[in-house]
């Protein structure tokens, strides 16, 4: 299983999107793009965005904090 969050440390979502996998007992890496430009290249050509939270959970890109797409993911895994 592989999960990582592209981040920001101002960003409500991500901090939300974080909580949510800590209380689903989900393992993730995190990404800076505040700061670290080779993450934010990362993050859009993943993506195609550059709004932040961007979540890939093995392979699947989901921009934002869509619940029922990380819980579909997280059962998938």
């Amino acid at each position: 299983m592989s999960v990582k969050i592209y981040t920001t440390s101002k960003c409500k979502w991500c901090k939300i999107t974080k909580d949510y996998f800590t209380e689903k007992k989900v393992e993730y890496t995190e990404s800076d793009v505040e700061f670290n430009n080779e993450n934010a290249t990362e993050m859009g050509e993943k993506s195609g965005q550059r709004s932040v939270p961007v979540i890939d959970i093995n392979g699947t890109i989901i921009v934002g904090f869509d619940k029922e797409a990380i819980d579909e993911c997280i059962r998938l895994m």
